[in-house]
């Protein structure tokens, strides 16, 4: 299996989020079937069909959680330095035809939120940023069409 980066930060959220759902979700809905078990008949009862349903989807998803944990390498971002785009660096862009100023921090795939400014590595914007240096510019093929970008800064940890 390939290991999976992420920040210290993203590590922590994940785990938090495991803690969650293992003590505080899973508690919770095994309490929830077991109330519905007690209003009868099982197979017209859609409490129960709910509740299982719930289980299924947070059972699920604490496997996700504890694999990604386990293949987690966590990038420690006070290490890296340099002038080039890489996991970890936050990004300074110009938008080429708008002229509007981005700021996108590189994460692993698990940590992203776009709202927060934090892009997945894999993503089309981070795959063109990568190995790039302050002056560049990346054209970006995204589902909106064709954008291009100038980097401005380039900042680690």
């Amino acid at each position: 299996m390939e290991k999976v980066p992420m920040t210290p930060e993203g590590y922590v959220m994940l785990t938090e989020e495991l803690k969650h759902r293992t003590t505080g979700e899973r508690p919770r809905i095994i309490a929830a079937i077991s109330e519905a078990r007690a209003h009868g008949d099982l197979s017209e009862n859609a409490e129960y069909h709910a509740a299982k349903e719930q289980q299924s989807l947070n059972e699920g998803r604490i496997n996700e959680l504890e694999a990604l944990l386990g293949l987690a390498e966590i990038i420690d971002l006070t290490k890296l330095s340099g002038d080039t785009v890489k996991f970890g660096a936050t990004v300074s862009l110009i938008d080429e035809d708008t002229e509007e100023e981005k700021k996108y921090m590189i994460v692993g795939d698990v940590e992203a939120d776009v709202k927060r400014g934090r892009i997945s590595i894999s993503s089309p914007i981070a795959r063109a940023l990568i190995g790039k240096s302050v002056g560049d510019s990346v054209e970006v093929t995204a589902p909106g069409g064709a954008r291009g970008y100038e980097i401005t800064e380039v900042q680690f940890g």
